[in-house]
């Protein structure tokens, strides 16, 4: 299935029935007075997260909803039927904002969260509203309400715990096949990744974690190189940040500490939210140097970076501290998820 992040849609919730004019005509009752039944509401238009849908390719075959229109009243003080609602599944993640006014209407992070989005006219008032001591036989009713219309913007912002980011060929993918069951595409050429993957990285038979990777970043992302910032709003969600870089890159790729610093830079000029996100280094392909120059080699990268923060040398490919870097990263979200509680207790 095609992964698309971005879709805009029209919908239109429905008007409200008409009231109804109508008098009581009953053998033996020869002035029964007014009896005309107000109309049904419309339907009105929700837009609700669902588990399994993970794009919303769906949006770009049809991108037009109506709700159903409320019913007309009848005699014998009858409302008319309301008009059905709609509900319209989106992914987890999806954030709607309305085009004509830029105003965001919700986000829906979690599995059967609703937003209402169009809300259906009112029905009309028939005759029997307008009934009184001086006019007691009112042939006046009201015409239902016109729905709500709108132009939405959706964006999906995949959920995930832990997000990779990185140059093209620092071996991402193939971190994610190795800690889950993704699939993504892994050759050795640059821009294997196209779209961005989810996967579940599952520490022991109780604690998991769900890791995203997005397409490779490049020098001049910012200005629309490569694939630009596109999928860059993916990360914006996760908890933690995995910095991969190849420990051995090609004679004509960048240095180790020259590839970090451009990703950094791309990071601000992103968001200054999202590079001020917590981030680890991970130093991968270490399987391509001497068992005995690994260590050395991390040391002196993080000593050209003066990096402070967390730092783990791997190899996706063997697998070689991958098992340690998962459960790192379970430690560190369960005492961030711990800390988030007590801070909601006070």
């Amino acid at each position: 299935m095609k992964f698309v992040d971005e879709a805009d849609i029209r919908v239109e919730a429905g008007a409200g029935g008409n009231g109804c004019v109508s008098f009581r005509r009953e053998k033996f009752i020869p002035r029964g007075g007014p009896d005309g039944g107000d109309g049904g509401r419309g339907g009105s238009v929700y837009l609700v997260a669902r588990e399994g849908i993970n794009t919303l390719v769906d949006f770009r075959v049809r991108r037009r909803f109506r709700a159903a229109q409320g019913r007309g009243g009848a005699g014998q003080n009858m409302t008319g039927a309301a008009g059905e609602d709609l509900y319209i599944d989106v992914p987890k993640g999806t954030v709607i904002a309305d085009l004509d006014t830029n105003e965001i209407l919700g986000d829906l992070t979690d599995a059967g969260q609703e937003l209402l989005v169009a809300r259906g006219g009112r029905g009309g008032f028939g005759n029997t509203h307008f009934k009184s001591s001086t006019n007691r036989a009112p042939r006046q009713s009201t015409p239902g309400e016109p729905g709500e219309g709108r132009h939405l913007a959706l964006e999906l912002k995949l959920l995930a715990d832990v997000g990779l980011l990185g140059l093209p060929n620092a071996g991402k993918s193939t971190l994610i096949r190795a800690l889950s069951a993704a699939r993504p595409k892994v050759a050795d050429y640059p821009f294997t990744t196209l779209t961005p993957h989810l996967g579940v990285v599952r520490v022991d038979a109780e604690q998991s974690f769900v890791m995203a990777d997005i397409p490779g970043l490049i020098e001049g992302a910012a200005q629309g190189a490569g694939l630009g910032h596109k999928f860059l709003k993916h990360l914006q969600r996760t908890r933690l940040l995995l910095h991969v870089v190849d420990a051995c890159p090609e004679l004509e790729g960048a240095p180790p500490d020259q590839a970090v610093r451009s990703i950094e830079h791309e990071l601000e000029q992103y968001s200054e939210a999202l590079a001020r996100q917590p981030r680890w280094l991970v130093v991968n392909k270490l399987d391509l140097l001497p068992a005995e120059a690994r260590a050395g080699h991390v040391t002196e990268l993080a000593r050209a970076l003066d990096w402070r923060g967390r730092m783990f040398g791997i190899s996706a490919a063997t697998g070689e501290g991958t098992t340690e870097l998962a459960r790192a990263a379970m430690v560190y979200l369960s005492e961030e998820a711990g800390g988030q509680r007590d801070a909601e207790k006070v």
